[in-house]
């Protein structure tokens, strides 16, 4: 059954869920390659379970690399004045993104406060940043480090912190075979990185007194 949109030449597809998602791929390469994959592990890309694999595989890499046609920083252009100079912070922002070294799934939760220096932002723009600069094919360090930069450079923060926790697949199902293991990663900038005090205060809004046995 094809999936594409009813609109001719927009670009546009949808996923196997039904959702309508914006692609930018190009789904009949990624469809070759994957009869191609298939052939070489041992398997027949034309026995019936297989026949429509390729198709959900492109349909599938279109959905979760979405944030490669996307620009994180529309969702920061709107914001509001306020006098407040205190730690505003969203904790447990779902994720999942794409390990650039395995093409393999990272999934977890980012942890982001900010120090506002007279603009603020509305709370779940923070998560769409997170949803944009996810969907894309990365490393977990510099994922962390990118959406710190990117409230830094749009919200002219004093301070900015961003910790991310994750589990990969890499470690999971191959390799070590270490299913359980979170990498933990953190950006600090401005007043987050210079004082202890500061930095010290938002780990415990983020975790608690425990700092890291929070379950």
């Amino acid at each position: 059954m094809k999936h594409e949109s009813p609109t001719a030449g927009s670009r546009c597809l949808a996923d196997d869920d039904g959702q309508i998602v914006s692609s930018s791929v190009d789904l009949p390469r990624i469809e070759r390659a994957v009869r191609e994959i298939l052939a070489a592990v041992g398997e027949n890309p034309d026995r019936e379970g297989l026949l429509e694999t390729p198709a959900r595989v492109a349909r599938m890499y279109a959905e979760l690399f979405s944030g490669l046609s996307q620009d994180p920083r529309e969702h920061l252009q709107k914001f509001f004045i306020e006098k407040y100079d205190e730690i505003v912070l969203v904790r447990d922002i779902s994720f999942n993104s794409m390990c650039e070294h395995h093409m393999l799934p990272f999934m977890g939760r980012a942890h982001i406060g900010y120090l506002p220096n007279g603009r603020v932002i509305g709370l779940s723009k923070l998560a769409r940043v997170v949803e944009v600069v996810s969907k894309r094919p990365q490393v977990q360090e510099r994922m962390t480090e990118e959406i710190a930069n990117l409230l830094v450079e749009e919200l002219d923060a004093k301070g900015v912190a961003v910790v991310i926790e994750a589990t990969h697949s890499c470690m999971a199902i191959r390799g070590v075979r270490k299913p359980g293991s979170v990498c933990v990663t953190s950006a600090m900038k401005g007043v987050f990185r210079a004082n202890l005090s500061s930095r010290s205060e938002v780990m415990t809004l983020i975790y608690g007194n425990s700092l890291g046995s929070r379950s």
